[in-house]
């Protein structure tokens, strides 16, 4: 699996080390919380919001670096749409490991 890391970070940052630790912040601060709202919606089933929930998460995903996740993020967001779960279980394996990489932080 495709481990997550900061080559889209370092590369937006340009070196300044206070705005890649601001970026990091943020992605600490919003992933669980958008992660939680995308678990709710599955849990009650309602697969179009879940399908807008998995297109912000994958602002995340490219941030972290995680190039081959996000193309997986963009089919799931469309099964989701199709009322398909197809994908899920690799697309929550994806936001598992996120939050492991963001909880060492």
């Amino acid at each position: 699996m495709e481990q997550p890391n900061f080559s889209y970070i370092d590369a937006l940052s340009g070196g300044d080390e206070a705005f890649k630790l601001k970026l990091i912040a943020i992605v600490k601060e919003e992933l669980p919380v958008e992660i939680d709202v995308y678990v709710a919606n599955m849990k009650i089933k309602n697969f179009q919001e879940a399908a807008e929930n998995v297109h912000k998460l994958k602002h995340k995903i490219s941030i972290l670096g995680l190039e081959t996740s996000y193309e997986l993020a963009v089919n799931f967001e469309e099964n989701l749409k199709e009322n398909s779960l197809e994908l899920k279980e690799e697309f929550d394996a994806i936001l598992k490991e996120m939050l492991r990489f963001i909880n060492t932080l």
